[in-house]
């Protein structure tokens, strides 16, 4: 099991490819920390949207509710991530909603803060306008993903972001470090639980993943990009 000290200096370089050590030291300045409990929402879709979380430990994940009641999950945040909505309109509402999934610790931005602090340093308004380029482009291949390649594509993709996101090599194969049931990845990816145990079963035979339980270890990662179409983006994008 990779080490929680590991995993949060795998988010953390995720984040300082963005902003510089000095940017970031300033971020850190405006927030407080806050601890929470797995199970705990940070915010509902319909709060108002008016701050950024930085995910110092834990993991946190973001979901969508339709009007059949069905929840979609649409991201999975580890340490070292900076997330949230921040719209250019003062009253705008969260769409989402985000839950820890682990205990953890977290950082809260204010919009009023940031806002001040983006006025005073262009270089950091400039890395944080990079910052909202890298969210948009991360949401904007998941949806390509999900569109362009069916089913089978979706969830090729997603055992692909979640090898990039908490996956650990050793001797060729890549170790999933998180638990994951057939629901949970059929509402990452809009499918039927028994559709992806129907399509995990075929890449077991297959020989592409092996399964113990709820542990996924992939031992092809060709197969999985070639049924994507994978164009091999940074792995900055290309996770969850």
């Amino acid at each position: 099991m990779q080490n929680v000290h590991d995993r949060e200096q795998q988010g953390i370089l995720g984040v300082h490819a963005v902003f510089s050590p000095e940017n970031f030291e300033k971020l850190t300045g405006i927030m407080y920390k806050k601890s929470a409990e797995a199970g705990s929402v940070l915010y509902w879709e319909g709060d108002k949207a008016d701050k950024l979380y930085f995910l110092i430990k834990g993991r946190v994940k973001v979901t969508k509710s339709s009007d059949d009641g069905r929840t979609f999950t649409l991201s999975l945040h580890q340490a070292g991530d900076l997330f949230g909505q921040l719209d250019p309109f003062q009253d705008s509402e969260h769409a989402c909603s985000a839950e820890m999934t682990e205990d953890g610790e977290i950082g809260i931005l204010q919009r009023k803060d940031l806002e001040v602090l983006l006025w005073q340093h262009g270089d950091l308004a400039i890395e944080f306008m990079r910052w909202m380029g890298l969210a948009h482009r991360i949401t904007q291949t998941k949806m390509r993903d999900l569109m362009m390649f069916g089913k089978p594509g979706a969830l090729c993709s997603l055992l692909i972001r979640l090898s990039n996101s908490c996956g650990i090599e050793k001797n060729g194969k890549i170790r999933l470090d998180i638990r994951m049931s057939n629901s949970e990845m059929a509402d990452m990816i809009g499918a039927t639980r028994e559709s992806v145990n129907r399509m995990l079963n075929d890449m077991k035979k297959e020989g592409v993943i092996e399964m113990d339980g709820g542990s996924i270890t992939i031992l092809n990662l060709a197969y999985l990009r070639g049924v994507c179409q994978c164009e091999s983006c940074p792995k900055e994008i290309c996770r969850m």
